[in-house]
């Protein structure tokens, strides 16, 4: 059963109640919630998602919960619990999605040490794959959101996870996070896009958060192997350009954007290396979403052409 297929008071009482069983694949999420914002924001975002109200196991138990006392009517909060304990410190109740999804990026970063985490893009189109590894501020999610609603498909905004054993990539095509400038970017490039209102005055800015295209999360439980390693740099003052890279920067850079790199040590650095022995390693420095999803897509078919 889909979130799409619960009438809105069946899907308001779960959250209230026991709790609604998500799965984020390869992860099962338990999520309980009194906020009634979070609600409609679930129903949009997470639409075409598997969930059931009853389940014997989930992999995180997570609540979004408003404060109580006087704050509950004066000064609106929400907190996030984690197995039942407060994880960190409460936010203003409008940005209660974003404390969602930030909480969930914590839940798979903290816990998934069976996966090496990448903070890295992931799409895919006609079975040739890109990972996008890239820090903060890089333009990461605007390319990503701009190339799934061209018609790759989404696995991954924000979390790639790699298995350490068969380095296939999932990605749990979960909403993409938006950010300031590029929300307005992404309305233009896609008017009918679907997206949250926009949160105001987070500690990442203004943030909206992108609906998944219903096909990418129908396959969310296929991973790929990625051929190409590709970092993305938006710059205000360079066209776009592409340009191989090293694999000993790649290497570094998927080192510094992995979340758990440390905890796995030896098993993490073999995982990179496999990674980076069957993919072409690039830097793509845009400035225009066009330019850039052009650049791609002439990558993507230089490896059909060699298949």
């Amino acid at each position: 059963m889909k979130i799409s297929d619960f009438s809105h008071s069946t899907l308001k009482n779960a959250l209230a109640g026991y709790g609604l069983f998500i799965r984020i694949d390869p992860f099962v999420l338990k999520l309980r919630s009194d906020v009634e914002q979070l609600v409609k924001d679930i129903a949009l975002l997470y639409a075409d998602f598997e969930a059931q109200v009853d389940a014997e196991f989930a992999d995180f138990h997570v609540e979004i919960l408003r404060e109580r006392g006087i704050r509950y009517w004066l000064q609106p909060l929400v907190r996030f619990f984690f197995d039942g304990q407060p994880a960190f410190i409460p936010l203003p109740l409008h940005q209660s999605m974003a404390m969602l999804e930030w909480g969930l990026n914590w839940c798979v970063a903290a816990h998934a040490h069976q996966y090496l985490v990448i903070h890295a893009a992931v799409v895919e189109k006609n079975g040739i794959s890109i990972l996008m590894p890239a820090a903060p501020g890089s333009g990461k999610s605007t390319l990503c959101a701009a190339l799934v609603l061209s018609g790759w498909r989404l696995l991954s905004d924000e979390l790639a996870l790699l298995e350490l054993d068969t380095g296939s990539v999932f990605g749990m095509a979960r909403p993409i996070n938006l950010k300031n400038e590029s929300i307005d970017i992404i309305k233009q490039f896609s008017p009918s896009c679907l997206m949250t209102k926009a949160m105001e005055e987070t500690s990442k800015g203004t943030v909206a958060l992108l609906k998944p295209p219903s096909n990418s999360v129908l396959q969310k439980t296929l991973p790929v192997r990625p051929s190409f390693v590709v970092s993305p740099k938006y710059s205000a003052s360079v066209d776009s350009g592409i340009e191989l890279r090293s694999k000993a920067h790649s290497m570094m850079l998927i080192a510094e954007q992995s979340f758990n790199f440390d905890i796995l040590g030896e098993a993490g650095f073999d995982a990179i290396a496999n990674l980076l022995d069957r993919s072409a390693c690039y830097q793509l420095t845009f400035r225009q979403l066009d330019h850039a999803i052009a650049q791609l897509n002439a990558l993507l078919e230089s490896q059909v052409q060699r298949i």
